[in-house]
C-alpha cells in the first residue's frame, strides 16, 4: 500500500525522520498528526493529488511553505491553513524560529465524500462545495489566529495527559467541529493571511541572514532597504511574516540569546559580550538582557554556566 504523502512529510519533519504521532482512520479517508520538529526545515515530492486535502493548525513556533506558482505562506501560533495537494506536490518547507509544533489533517476527499460522519452528513456538509468556496482554483487558504480555531484545537495541547482511550474520540468530535466552523465561514468577509511571492521571502532570509551575521553592527530599515532594493514597508511586513515579529524586536532577542550563549560557553567580560552584540555600553546591555530573562548577565552567568 502506498505511503500516505502526509505521513510521508510528517517524518521528513520529525528529527532523525522518527514517525509521528498518528491517529489513523479518524473516519474513512481522514488521518490526524501530531509534528513537533526542531531544525531549518525540509523539501519533498510527490505526485499532484487534488483529491487530498491538507490542513494544518499550528500550535506555537512557525512553518513556512514555498508551493506552487512561487507561492509562500507563513503561519505562526494559531494560524489554520489548508490545501489540495497538488500545489505542494514539489515544494519545501521552513522553520524560521528552528522549532514547529502542530496538528495536520490528511483528507482523502474521494473517500470522506462517499461516507462522511452522521453530523456532516445532517449539516448537509457538501465537501467538494466547501472547498472550492475556501480553496477556488488549488489556491491555499490561509486563516489567522481566532478564538474559534484556538477553542476547536485547545485539546490538542493536553491529549497526551488524557487517558489513552479518549485520543480518536476527541480527534472525532474535533475534526467535525472543524469542518461545521469551514462551513460557516464567508471568505469574502474575512481577511487570510499575507501570502508571498517565494523569490520575495528568499530576500528576507537574506536579510536575516546579514543581519544575524553581523551582530556586532546595527542596521536602519532604510539602510536595508537600499541595500537590498525594497521598499521599507514590504521589508518590514514580510519580515514579520515570515519571522513573526518587527524586525527590531526580532534583533532584540536574538543578540540576547546569543548573549545567554556566549555567557554559559565563554569567559569573556560582560562588557566585552555587549560590544560583541554591538551595544553602546554595559548599562544598555544589562536592561535588554534583564527586560528578557528578568535576571542579570552575571546572575545568568552564576546560574546556568558549567563547571569548567
Amino acid at each position: 500500500m502506498r505511503e500516505n504523502p502526509i505521513y510521508t512529510y510528517a517524518k521528513s519533519l520529525s528529527p532523525a525522520g522518527k514517525k509521528p504521532p498518528r491517529y489513523s482512520e479518524i473516519f474513512p479517508g481522514v488521518e490526524l498528526y501530531m509534528i513537533e520538529y526542531q531544525g531549518e526545515g525540509s523539501s519533498f515530492h510527490h505526485e499532484e493529488l487534488p483529491h487530498m486535502l491538507q490542513i494544518n493548525y499550528c500550535l506555537d513556533g512557525r512553518i513556512g511553505w514555498d508551493m506552487r506558482n512561487g507561492v509562500s505562506v507563513y503561519l505562526g501560533a494559531g494560524d489554520l491553513a489548508l490545501h489540495t495537494m497538488d500545489c505542494c506536490a514539489i515544494s519545501s518547507m521552513s522553520i524560521p524560529l528552528g522549532h514547529h509544533r502542530a496538528v495536520t489533517l490528511s483528507v482523502d476527499l474521494s473517500q470522506f465524500t462517499k461516507d462522511p460522519p452522521a453530523l456532516l452528513r445532517e449539516a448537509k456538509i457538501q465537501i467538494p462545495r466547501l472547498i472550492q468556496k475556501l480553496c477556488p482554483d488549488g489556491k491555499p487558504f490561509c486563516l489567522p489566529a481566532n478564538r474559534e480555531t484556538a477553542g476547536i484545537f485547545s485539546v490538542f495541547t493536553v491529549l497526551s495527559d488524557l487517558p489513552r482511550t479518549l485520543h480518536v474520540p476527541y480527534c472525532k468530535l474535533k475534526v467535525q467541529e472543524l469542518f461545521l466552523y469551514l462551513e460557516r465561514l464567508d471568505p469574502e468577509k474575512e481577511k487570510p493571511l499575507d501570502q508571498y511571492h517565494s523569490a520575495q521571502v528568499e530576500q528576507i532570509k537574506e536579510i536575516h541572514q546579514f543581519l544575524t551575521h553581523n551582530l556586532d553592527r546595527r542596521f536602519t530599515i532604510e539602510t536595508l532597504s537600499r541595500r537590498y532594493l525594497i521598499n521599507t514597508s514590504s521589508l518590514k511586513k514580510i519580515f514579520r511574516s515570515v519571522y513573526g515579529q518587527p524586525i527590531a524586536t526580532y534583533m532584540k532577542e536574538y543578540r540576547i540569546h546569543k548573549a545567554m550563549e556566549l555567557l554559559r560557553t565563554t569567559d569573556d567580560s560582560v562588557a566585552a559580550i555587549a560590544k560583541s552584540l554591538s551595544y553602546e555600553n554595559q548599562g544598555k546591555f544589562t536592561k535588554a538582557f534583564k527586560d528578557i530573562t528578568q535576571m542579570m548577565p552575571t546572575e545568568y552567568r552564576r546560574l546556568y554556566t558549567p563547571s569548567r
